[in-house]
């Protein structure tokens, strides 16, 4: 009898372990982040006090500028500067951090610059000690690295970025994960000519930094690892937003900030026309930062600089209701790792208890 009662009590338990899973239809999850864009170009397009030398540094003539990104709204220039987002996300998924709507998207670590941004959504928390790029090695585990030790996810897991940091932030040396970064990065396009060529560009491109890879190098590699390998979670970091801006660069920054548009609709569209990604993929998208706002500020962010802890996120997938712009809603940074780890039909603060709670009306499961 007493064996009978385990044998139903096994069997109980799979079963509705197999009934949780079958009511989430993401198989595969994907964390883009375009470093330090701000909100307020993702909301309200281009910032016409920006477009002119003065002020945002262009060299562009501010007529051509205008005509190619301006408008008299900020739904006609958010539309020309981000066409998929506005166009795919905004009707089929959810987007944060829209301040002129009560929408609240913030980092909850004090420092409001890239490293300790990228720790925060990553391990679900904000790390006080991390507090300047050059930190090293992160001593913290993050859902990346712990979906990777999960048996139906592990060897799955892949990061690629611009910056060579990231090396760090992902700490490969205890994670073992495949980290794509910087200009170390393999070519690997799928050809020996291509790969040739490749290798010649990273050779005799001149670098705007030593660190930061161009987003336009990043994007072949990693749609050629999306072909061939498969990986069911994915970190991609663009960092070419944040560089124009601190150059003070504000054409430049609004060129970059639309090809970015671009290759998340490539990555996009590239991923549902695949038979182990169509309808089963969910995109996570955000900003490691905000930056300040003004003539000057929008150069810069971090403590010193108001606005530099807002930002945006957006999400679209088969477990993520079409609400569009949301309104009077607060989110932070934090809640992306339990979020990713959820969309998975995982529990990363199980893990760690100190990390957010996951974005709730973003994993909304199929009852």
């Amino acid at each position: 009898m007493q064996r009978r009662m385990g044998i139903w009590i096994v069997l109980a338990v799979a079963f509705a372990s197999a009934a949780a899973h079958a009511q989430i239809r993401t198989r595969n999850v994907v964390l883009i982040v375009s470093d330090g864009l701000r909100w307020q170009e993702v909301f309200n397009g281009a910032d016409a006090t920006l477009l002119n030398e003065t002020n945002g540094g262009v060299w562009e003539s501010a007529s051509a500028l205008q005509a190619k990104f301006g408008g008299e709204t900020a739904a006609e220039r958010r539309m020309k500067l981000f066409p998929f987002f506005w166009n795919t996300i905004a009707h089929q998924g959810q987007l944060y951090g829209n301040r002129a709507l009560g929408s609240d998207a913030h980092v909850t670590n004090p420092y409001a610059f890239s490293y300790p941004g990228y720790n925060e959504m990553i391990t679900g928390e904000g790390d006080p000690r991390i507090d300047k790029n050059e930190f090293g090695p992160n001593p913290n585990v993050g859902v990346f690295e712990w979906l990777n030790k999960q048996p139906d996810v592990a060897g799955k897991v892949e990061v690629f970025g611009t910056w060579e940091t990231f090396k760090d932030i992902f700490n490969v040396k205890r994670s073992n994960l495949p980290v794509h970064a910087g200009w170390g990065i393999d070519a690997e396009t799928g050809s020996v000519d291509g790969d040739r060529l490749f290798a010649q560009l990273l050779k005799t491109t001149t670098r705007f930094d030593d660190e930061d890879l161009d987003n336009s190098l990043l994007q072949p590699v990693l749609l050629q690892a999306i072909r061939v390998r498969h990986p069911r979670v994915l970190f991609v970091g663009y960092g070419a937003t944040d560089n124009w801006a601190h150059a003070g660069r504000y054409d430049l920054l609004l060129e970059s900030a639309h090809q970015f548009d671009a290759f998340v609709r490539e990555l996009w569209n590239t991923m549902q026309a695949m038979p182990e990604y169509k309808d089963q993929t969910t995109f996570l998208i955000t900003a490691d930062h905000g930056r300040g706002s003004g003539p000057v500020e929008w150069k810069e962010h971090g403590v010193d600089e108001k606005g530099s802890a807002n930002i945006w996120i957006a999400a679209i997938g088969p477990d993520t209701p079409a609400l569009g712009e949301r309104t009077n809603v607060t989110v932070t940074q934090a809640q992306l790792a339990a979020t990713i780890a959820a969309l998975l039909g995982k529990d990363y603060r199980t893990f760690d208890e100190r990390a957010a709670r996951e974005l709730a009306d973003v994993v909304r499961i199929q009852h």
